[in-house]
Order: structure tokens, then sequence, then C-alpha cells
């Protein structure tokens, strides 16, 4: 049994959500890495700005819609944005959207994912949405915005979990950012020194993702299924020991 199924079981969670945009040392996806995640127990791998940072990703989306790219990715990205998960009833449909304040190129995401929440909403009360983006007030505007349609608006990119956790005005769930599950003594991820040498020299330097323990973030979201609208939100950080990379 996988960590993952480990807590879900006495946790009573019905489906895990993790984005994996740097889980290939730090840039982008792999198929093995996907698999890996499917294997342990996640049910749907969510990205953002470095879905292809990896060439495979551009066949491995095509293959498979328990692996998203932004839904408002410019047209004629493969893959799709959103996946319907049918058990248990009545169901949850996830959306990924990327943001675009220091992003890449997209869609208007505050058109597009309003759209696409009101169109899922009529197949399931319960809508979960990964923002992906760098501005918080970019995250906190778009939960606004979709207050009351959202089941919930959980932000990913930033790496740093914020503590902003609420249940807004019409009942969708939010926080800025969930976290990483990554590397604890690191920036970000990265193996601190080089980092550091980077920043003080100006010199190229290649990023090495850091060893040792993990941590682990992230949130979990107690739901109205009737509804549709969170009831409230359970962040929770930790620490594990691993002889493997982290990813």
């Amino acid at each position: 049994m996988t960590a993952v199924q480990a807590w879900r079981v006495p946790l009573q969670v019905d489906w895990v959500i993790a984005n994996g945009e740097n889980v290939a040392g730090g840039f982008g996806i792999t198929r093995t890495i996907f698999q890996t995640m499917r294997e342990s127990g996640i049910d749907v791998v969510t990205t953002g700005n470095h879905v292809w940072d990896q060439r495979e990703a551009l066949q491995v989306v095509k293959e498979t819609d328990r692996l998203l790219r932004p839904l408002n990715a410019l047209p004629g990205a493969p893959g799709v944005g959103l996946v319907y998960l049918p058990e248990p009833a009545p169901g949850l449909i996830v959306i990924n959207l990327m943001g675009r304040v220091h992003m890449p190129p997209g869609e208007d995401p505050f058109r597009s994912g309003r759209a696409a929440i009101e169109e899922a909403r009529t197949r399931t009360p319960l809508v979960f949405v990964d923002f992906h983006a760098e501005a918080t007030g970019e995250k906190i505007a778009f939960a606004r915005h979709v207050d009351g349609l959202a089941t919930a608006v959980v932000g990913t990119h930033t790496h740093v979990q914020t503590a902003d956790e609420r249940v807004l005005p019409q009942g969708t769930g939010f926080l800025s950012d969930a976290g990483m599950c990554g590397p604890y003594d690191s920036c970000i991820g990265m193996d601190v020194a080089g980092v550091l040498r980077k920043t003080l020299t100006g010199l190229p330097e290649r990023f090495v993702v850091a060893q040792g323990v993990a941590q682990v973030n992230g949130v979990i979201l107690d739901v109205d299924r009737a509804l549709g609208c969170s009831v409230a939100l359970h962040r929770f950080q930790g620490l594990v020991e691993t002889e493997a990379d982290p990813a």
C-alpha cells in the first residue's frame, strides 16, 4: 500500500488531485513518473507553465485524460484541460487553469474558466479548479469571480503553502497555494548551494533537486455533495523520511 492509499482510507478521501508539472527533476513530467503517480493512488495530475518541459508530455496528454494541461492553453495544444470522475456519485469535474501574470501566453482564464465551470455544473455540482498562477491577487480574483459556481479553487505554482484558506461567501472553498511536495531543506525544491551561487554571481548555474527529508503539503476539502459547495478546508503539512529522490 502506498502512502497516498494509506492516507485516503482513514481520512475518507474520495479523490486525490496532485499538480505534477515539476516532478521530473523540477522540470515537467514524464510518462514513467505520471504512471507512478497514478499507481500511488492519485486520480488526476494537473500541470501549468512547465507542462511541456519534457517533450514526451506532448504525447502522454493525448493518451489519457488523467493528465491535464491548462484548459486555457493557446489553440493547438494537445490534451484536455478538464476531466469528469464519475465515481463516487455525483462525480467530480477537475479543471486546470493557468493565470496570465508572469506566465506564458494563454487564453483569458476568467472567461474560459467560468464558462467551463458553468457547463460542468450541468453534469455534477462538484467542480474543483487548480488555478496555476504566480500572482496571489490573480488567484483571489478568480476565486471571487466563480464564487458559488466552483466547489473549490486551489492555487498552485509558488511551491509555498499559504495560510489563507477560507470558504467564500457563496460557498466556494479557496486557498492561494497548496504548497509543494519535495525536499524540505531546499529553495523551493532545488539545492540551496546552486541557487545561492547563481543569485550571488549572476552566472549560469544548473539547478538540481535537493536531497533528504521530503515535505508533503496539501489541503483536504469537506464538501456538500448535493449543493456542490465547500464546508471546510484543512491544510496539512508533514515531513517524510525518504531514501529516493523526492518528487
